[in-house]
């Protein structure tokens, strides 16, 4: 039996019974080459989801426009019938043209199908949580996000989903959708370098909504940085362990969706919550992060 790990600790989502594992895990590697069609080693990637549960993770991050359609499926072959403790968190708001491109799907029509696509996928009858993802490939943008988050907030209603949260926002778009429904987590692009969510990560944290950041290390390879590489190597762990040890000790309220397709790189990345890295390496990673817009 697998041994269970400290996942750095655990965080419960604001006015729910969820009570997450901050280390967690993002399904979109799963899929084949650039997130289209299914994997190279099926077995390899169910190997995957079950050894991360086996392993005390209870926090799947995937989407059904990622592959399409095949992460879920895989998640639904790997795992169902879910555990009890198990919260599966899923987004709308894109999907895949036949050139893999990926492009908006924020109208009426494509939030409801988005919905009930993630629901048949995954083989539930309530999504525990759904961010809708609004702005650019990896930025923000301050469109209002009314129209989109009120068809879900209405999806809510009818028992189809637990929670929302929002992906790719800003304060200004928090606020917005608060008045429409309670958020219960943001899902943005923040890393190491990429620091321009501080404040917002701060006011989060005082709010108690979770932080979930996407691509946190720069990418799906870590960060080129010689004070990251220095440390890794102080520590006796990976640029990858580090980059992410460091982010379960930016905020209490951040909680990590590493991704891999395999097993042994899912240790590696678990075996970063883990890690605790001193004061003076602290500093010195701070000093990586692009100084905060203004």
């Amino acid at each position: 039996m697998t041994k269970q790990i400290d996942l750095g600790g655990s965080f419960t989502l604001p006015g729910t019974s969820m009570t997450l594992n901050r280390m967690g895990y993002g399904a979109m590697q799963l899929a084949g080459p650039q997130v289209w069609g299914p994997p190279r080693d099926v077995d390899g990637a169910i190997a995957v989801l079950k050894e991360a549960v086996a392993s005390g993770v209870n926090h799947i991050d995937t989407s059904d426009f990622y592959g399409p359609h095949v992460t879920n499926q895989l998640i639904k072959q790997a795992l169902h019938p879910y555990a009890d403790d198990l919260t599966i968190v899923t987004k709308v708001g894109a999907r895949r043209e036949a050139d893999k491109s990926w492009v908006h799907a924020l109208s009426r029509q494509e939030l409801i199908d988005g919905v009930h696509d993630n629901l048949r996928n995954l083989g539930l009858d309530r999504l525990d949580v759904v961010n809708l993802r609004v702005g650019g490939i990896a930025e923000p943008s301050e469109d209002s996000i009314e129209a989109p988050l009120t068809v879900l907030a209405e999806l809510k209603q009818q028992g189809l989903i637990r929670h929302l949260g929002l992906s790719n926002v800003t304060p200004k778009q928090l606020a917005e959708g608060q008045a429409i429904s309670e958020i219960v987590c943001i899902q943005n692009m923040y890393n190491l370098a990429h620091r321009h969510d501080d404040a917002f990560i701060d006011e989060l944290a005082k709010q108690g909504i979770a932080f979930v950041p996407f691509f946190p290390l720069g990418g799906f390879t870590p960060l080129q940085s010689d004070a990251l590489n220095t440390a890794a190597t102080s520590l006796q762990a990976t640029p990858m362990q580090v980059a992410l040890a460091w982010l379960l000790q930016r905020s209490p309220n951040i909680l990590l969706i590493p991704g891999t397709s395999t097993v042994k790189h899912l240790h590696e990345n678990l075996k970063a919550a883990t890690l605790q890295i001193p004061a003076e390496l602290l500093a010195e990673l701070d000093s990586i992060g692009t100084a905060p817009k203004q």
